[in-house]
């Protein structure tokens, strides 16, 4: 019997987990994250896989180790957490009025008595925004909801009422898409869902 370990403290991710019917624990990676290349694409995979990795690397036995990552791009550059709430400010309103790229990286690595398989991948989702006003930015930058998050907005917060079009996973946007995981670990013959893996 495989535990299943999400190795990250998101709430947003136990949450689409858990209403995916998974069981599962959570240990977060406190590792630090070493971001090499430029392609969103592949930084989320090599930031899910060093996630997944520093995580497994300290548990013993027959494992199942989610790690997980999301940024968020427009015109090809990387938008990490704001620093401060002025740089909040600033992407959203970059932001606005346009199309910008969610990415997030899944690496799954299961340990079984013989061997150790890794599974990585990606999704990219598009989100479109209204236009909004400076002030609005700023009602929804003083509510301190960006300031932890990718691209400097929660889908799922206030500021989802200026999202004019997604088109892709939403779960992608959240931080996990959790029908992909499901999907792919089908493939491997492993269903996170089994009373097996718990």
């Amino acid at each position: 019997m495989k535990r299943i370990i999400l190795a990250s403290a998101s709430p947003r991710r136990r949450e689409l987990l858990e209403k995916a019917g998974v069981h599962f624990q959570i240990i977060p990676s406190q590792g630090e994250e070493q971001i090499t290349g430029e392609d969103p694409a592949q930084i989320v995979e090599d930031l899910s896989w060093q996630k997944a990795a520093q995580v497994a690397a300290k548990v013993e036995g027959e494992v199942i180790v989610i790690g997980s990552d999301t940024l968020v791009a427009y015109e090809g550059n990387v938008l990490g957490k704001p620093h401060d709430e002025e740089d909040a400010v600033r992407t959203l309103q970059m932001l606005q009025g346009h199309t910008h790229q969610v990415y997030t990286g899944v690496t799954v690595i299961v340990r079984s008595e013989s061997d150790e398989i890794t599974k990585t991948f990606s999704k990219r989702t598009d989100v479109t925004f209204y236009p909004v006003t400076e002030e609005e930015i700023r009602a929804y930058v003083a509510t301190g909801d960006p300031m932890d998050k990718a691209g400097s907005y929660d889908i799922r917060g206030d500021f989802s009422v200026y999202v004019k079009e997604i088109c892709g996973d939403y779960n992608t946007v959240v931080g996990l898409p959790v029908s992909t995981l499901i999907w792919e670990m089908k493939q491997m013959g492993i269903d996170l869902r089994s009373e097996d893996y718990v």
